[in-house]
């Protein structure tokens, strides 16, 4: 399995998990493709040898396979996973969730991306659901 193949696996991996994390922060892609490929690589090689990328086949075949996968993976895994999971949440949830910011804030303001760059640019934010969301998102 080639170094390209190893991150496309890796994006697959951290896209379809379905935990969530408590943090403040969360993964880029490309942190959470560079975690996965320097802790679970070995491993991928190891157990999941001649697997196709796609259908969620890598991430199932590290679970069934745990014994065999060194600790590290099986946590860099699952943690790389429940950041990726809150990214997407929040990413998708954003507007609800910043929705009194927004009409409060960029109340003539029409567009998602132009809702996001006048909430971006205020300073006057206070929500602290709003703003944990832009960040857990990424957008900040």
């Amino acid at each position: 399995m080639n170094r390209l193949g190893l991150l496309g696996g890796a994006i697959v991996i951290a896209s379809l998990s379905l935990t969530a994390i408590g943090r403040a922060d969360t993964l880029s892609y490309a942190d959470a493709v560079t975690a996965l490929a320097k802790d679970c690589g070995a491993d991928i090689k190891k157990v999941c040898k001649g697997l196709n990328l796609g259908n969620n086949q890598i991430q199932d075949c590290l679970q069934k396979n745990e014994g065999k996968v060194s600790p590290t993976c099986t946590s860099t895994l699952g943690e790389v996973t429940a950041s990726i999971q809150q990214r997407q949440a929040a990413q998708t949830g954003f507007f609800k969730i910043c929705a009194h910011d927004s009409a409060q804030y960029c109340g003539g303001v029409k567009g998602e991306g132009n809702i996001l760059a006048c909430l971006l640019k205020s300073k006057r934010v206070d929500n602290g659901k709003c703003n944990q969301a832009i960040t857990d998102a990424g957008w900040r």
